[in-house]
């Protein structure tokens, strides 16, 4: 009677360090509103990292590409009927996190004898203006990050590990501002994902590493691997807001 329910405790405990240990060498994403819009920024070598799910609705993840792609259609599934069974409007990131992908992902993380999902995930719902945007971190659990819910400070960030994660939301507190063109939230951006991605230990120092620091160990990374961006757009005509910002446009962003 007291071993069962200790042992399925023991299971997610394990399950937790295993999923944690595969997610930590992902490359982080930063996302954050700006004067017309909202940017994702990630860096990676040849897989997508971040897509469209919806009009106003975009996806960042990290973790198992097969894993990714499983709850990314899973995502736009959802989307498509509630925009075709109601009207595109109703098709809000709240409803699609809160009542659909965060009990999916506590199912199959809480069924120790079946796979858990690989994955971490930031989503991002555009709004008319920079207060109704909307920015979430769901995790492989189900868990939705507190901090990133109902009061989104205007931006989110997710890494690899919960102390890269820290930093980079540290560094996006004390630099972003919802103001700033798309030049300047790239730059805010790219220092984010540097922090991410640098290592960092546990129980190191909390001072953010300085701007020249950060954009050495950009500029050695980027030799290496490819830059991947989108905004979604908030003043334009069209109901698709999502837009993948081209080579050109990064590279005038990112010089």
């Amino acid at each position: 009677m007291i071993e069962e329910p200790y042992r399925w405790v023991e299971a997610i405990a394990n399950r937790r360090e295993y999923i944690e240990t595969q997610l930590a060498p992902g490359s982080p994403i930063a996302a954050l509103n700006y004067r017309d819009g909202i940017l994702l920024v990630t860096v990676g070598h040849a897989r997508q990292k971040l897509f469209e799910i919806y009009d106003r609705i975009a996806l960042g993840a990290i973790g198992h590409p097969g894993d990714i792609e499983r709850l990314r259609m899973a995502a736009i599934e959802l989307a498509s009927t509630e925009g075709f069974t109601r009207s595109a409007a109703d098709v809000s990131l709240r409803r699609l996190a809160f009542y659909s992908l965060s009990p999916l992902l506590k199912t199959a993380f809480e069924q120790v004898y079946g796979a858990p999902y690989l994955a971490r995930m930031i989503f991002a719902e555009v709004g008319p203006e920079p207060e109704a945007d909307l920015f979430l971190r769901v995790e492989y659990d189900g868990a939705i990050a507190a901090e990133a819910g109902l009061t989104s400070p205007g931006f989110c960030a997710i890494s690899g590990t919960t102390r890269a994660t820290e930093a980079m939301e540290e560094l996006l507190r004390r630099d972003h501002d919802p103001k700033a063109t798309l030049h300047g939230a790239m730059k805010v951006a790219l220092d984010a994902w540097s922090v991410g991605a640098m290592p960092i230990a546990e129980d190191a120092a909390s001072d953010l590493p300085s701007h020249p620091a950060l954009l050495d160990f950009r500029v050695e990374k980027l030799r290496g691997a490819t830059l991947e961006a989108c905004v979604l757009e908030r003043n334009v005509t069209t109901a698709i807001r999502y837009r993948a910002l081209t080579a050109n446009e990064l590279a005038t962003l990112s010089a």
